[in-house]
């Protein structure tokens, strides 16, 4: 089976490439117009396959995708092409409406297109797997429960409502084209290769460097945290027993203060750094708090049960586990960040 990936180069695609590779007999190829956020190096191990065909391009190309849909004849299509980060969105939306919105729409058409040419059984047996995040459902106060997938959308930066239209978009073309599609909704990822303008890997650099470590408003803002490649297993899980017109919650349950986890960072950091940097007598001490960012949502939850139950998936890392492992890949991989700082 052949599985087109959109943003295979970025955080969570790399992580779904290296996985398909690496663990199953799959066919993947990735689209990926390689933006500041997304890097080849981070699929040097799996590069050479002879199950892996890349494409620098923009999922904005209809021609490109009609081409690459006819060559390789994909059984499923993992949407991950996006871009993500909610700081840029308020600073300079337009990218985010241009390939969130614009370019789920050019996908959906392309993959429409190539649906009609196939066999029923073929059809029925196709994925659209469309993979989208909590920052839809908006905030939620202390005393609201957590978010399932049939709660009301609530965006609140550009980066959020973009995702959101993406979604309508996809539920639409299932609906109205009786497209066999999946869509779900994650929490905030963590891991190796995440670009360093995200949190925890920023904050684990800055500290590694003595720089000091911003966290906007006072840090209670508070997110549920998830280990990249458990996501991916979940992914894994949904495209393969998920039941086409399902969303589901991916989540780890796991509620954390971004001030807590930033803690959590420094001590685990004092730990393993004997020497630190000049001045520094503990990482806590870089800690320093900014005014807060426009539109900033206190709190995201989402109850991942459905999954659960559904397709019997369970995150395997705890917090503590993956941000070790987290901490130790960035430790030992400078020379990958600091060649994502100077491209971003």
């Amino acid at each position: 089976m052949t599985i087109l990936i959109t943003g295979g180069a970025g955080f969570i695609g790399g992580a779904a490439v290296r996985y398909i590779l690496k663990h199953t007999e799959y066919k993947v190829v990735n689209i990926d117009k390689l933006t500041y956020a997304g890097h080849l190096s981070s699929l040097a191990g799996v590069v050479n396959s002879s199950r892996y065909h890349f494409y620098n391009s923009d999922i904005c190309d209809r021609d490109l995708l009609r081409e690459v849909f006819k060559r390789h004849k994909p059984k499923a299509v993992i949407h991950m092409a996006a871009e993500t980060h909610v700081d840029r969105s308020i600073s300079h939306a337009e990218p985010f409406m241009t390939t969130n919105i614009m370019g789920t729409f050019v996908l959906l058409e392309a993959t429409r297109d190539y649906l009609e040419g196939l066999s029923r059984n073929a059809r029925n047996s196709f994925r659209f797997q469309h993979i989208s995040t909590d920052e839809v459902f908006g905030d939620l106060k202390a005393s609201d429960s957590m978010r399932v997938e049939s709660s009301c959308y609530a965006p609140s930066s550009p980066y959020a409502a973009s995702k959101a239209s993406a979604d309508h978009l996809v539920r639409a073309w299932g609906r109205t084209y009786n497209m066999p599609i999946l869509i779900s909704h994650c929490v905030n990822n963590y891991g190796p290769y995440q670009f360093p303008e995200k949190l925890i890997p920023k904050m684990i650099i800055n500290a590694e460097r003595g720089e000091l470590m911003p966290l906007y408003g006072n840090g209670t803002q508070i997110r549920d945290w998830i280990y990249v490649d458990d996501h991916v297993l979940a992914l894994m899980k949904i495209l393969e027993q998920g039941k086409p017109g399902h969303t589901y919650n991916v989540g780890g349950h796991i509620q954390k203060t971004n001030i807590e986890v930033v803690e959590t960072i420094c001590d685990i950091l004092d730990k393993l750094i004997a020497q630190k940097p000049k001045g520094i007598k503990n990482y806590r001490d870089l800690i320093t708090f900014v005014a807060d960012r426009p539109g900033h949502d206190h709190r995201y939850a989402i109850d991942a049960t459905k999954i659960g139950r559904a397709l019997g998936w369970k995150a395997k890392q705890t917090f503590e586990s993956g941000l070790l492992k987290t901490i130790k890949w960035y430790l030992n991989n400078r020379a990958w960040w600091k060649q994502a700082r100077s491209d971003g």
